[in-house]
């Protein structure tokens, strides 16, 4: 049976994400714990599945006026953009007297939108960008929600190019603008420096054919969820270097406001929260009819960027999958996990992000917890929240 109260404060110990059954991976273990630094931090949220909204509550959420969202990569069927869609198609906020509009951005743009109270809700590309972004965190950030656990990106090289990440010595690795922080960290834990080891071709455009196919390359550092569906869909053959198999932590859909909206009006962000964690059940247990909801906004807002039906819907079987991994009772999806965090931060520190020097994370996190409903007979979610009626 459910606890009572799921908190998802957790013990901040120094953990490898997890393990897998790649046949080129060895065992490199996560960078040395490093100094920290202490901040105050934020607001305690409870969020209250089970029970109705009243309507002096009600009317509190109303005062917060229209709560400005900013997707991380236009309506993607990606985690933190797709549960926020699927809240407002089924009526979620209106229910809980939200007033939320919703537009497409990119992460990297987020963070100054938030800072600036210009939007109130953003989704952001990881943990560690966000913490990076916000040095001494002045802008005041909150992480309300972290859905993916490991991290998104990953290695991919040609089929039977190299032998083990030993074999990218002297060679050259693709990339769309940096190399992602997941596979920069494995590469380190294995021994591999930019520059004496291998080097770094920037790719144009986004094709992950014509990437792989790049003859001044070996291979590329892409994304699970749309990278590996491109090279399956044109049959191109691959093999895959996940850091998550190294032992390197990560995450990936973020959600994140600011101190100064979350403590005027606490009830309009738990209830947000509440909404979109019920929504993420829904996408979870209905991929396909969740990658539709972003499909429908894709083409309402004009499809700039040519994401197809096929693509967004493998899109999210992909994540849907990563972020159901490590859903427990005790840590529900979406719920932030301070130990696998820290593990983070700490293990891109060591490569010299944040100075060098890891954040103590609680000053980011929002520390909140989940009531169950009663029983599972009024129609709620075993793993999340999921009705207030």
């Amino acid at each position: 049976m459910r606890p009572t109260v799921l908190s998802a404060l957790c013990a901040t110990t120094l953990l490898a994400a997890c393990s897998g059954d790649n046949p080129h991976i060895g065992e490199p273990s996560v960078s040395s714990p490093v100094e920290t630094t202490v901040v105050e931090p934020p607001v305690m949220l409870e969020i209250h599945s089970g029970e109705p909204i009243s309507p002096e509550r009600c009317a509190a959420n109303q005062a917060a006026g229209t709560i400005v969202y900013v997707s991380g990569y236009d309506f993607a069927a990606s985690a933190s953009i797709i549960d926020v869609l699927v809240a407002d198609a089924h009526g979620y906020f209106d229910d809980l007297c939200l007033d939320v509009e919703i537009r497409p951005s990119f992460a990297g743009d987020n963070y100054t939108l938030v800072a600036g109270n210009d939007a109130q809700i953003g989704s952001g590309g990881s943990f560690g960008e966000l913490v990076d972004f916000a040095g001494d965190n002045s802008a005041g950030y909150v992480v309300l929600g972290v859905e993916g656990r490991t991290g998104i990106d990953t290695l991919i090289t040609r089929k039977g190019a190299i032998d083990g990440l030993e074999g990218l010595r002297g060679t050259t690795i693709g990339v769309e603008g940096v190399l992602t922080p997941s596979v920069r960290s494995m590469l380190f834990e294995a021994g591999l420096l930019e520059g004496d080891d291998f080097e770094l071709l920037e790719l144009e455009g986004t094709d992950p054919v014509a990437h792989l196919q790049t003859p001044e390359v070996v291979g590329f550092s892409g994304y699970k969820n749309d990278a590996l569906f491109g090279l399956d869909e044109a049959g191109v053959e691959y093999d895959v270097y996940d850091p998550a198999n190294h032992g390197i932590p990560g995450s990936f859909g973020v959600l994140y406001t600011n101190a100064t909206f979350l403590t005027e009006y606490p009830t309009a962000v738990q209830d947000f929260m509440r909404a979109t964690m019920m929504a993420l059940a829904d996408a979870i247990a209905d991929p396909a009819a969740a990658a539709e909801a972003c499909i429908a906004k894709i083409t309402e807002n004009g499809n700039p960027f040519y994401l197809s039906p096929e693509g967004e819907t493998a899109r999210w079987s992909v994540e849907s999958q990563l972020v159901t991994g490590g859903v427990t009772a005790a840590a529900p999806a979406g719920v932030p996990q301070l130990d696998l965090l820290t593990a983070e931060v700490a293990a891109y520190a060591g490569l010299g992000m944040f100075g060098g020097t890891a954040p103590a994370i609680d000053a980011y996190v929002s520390g909140w917890s989940w009531r169950s409903p009663p029983t599972p007979a009024q129609g709620c979610s075993t793993a999340l929240p999921r009705c207030w009626t």
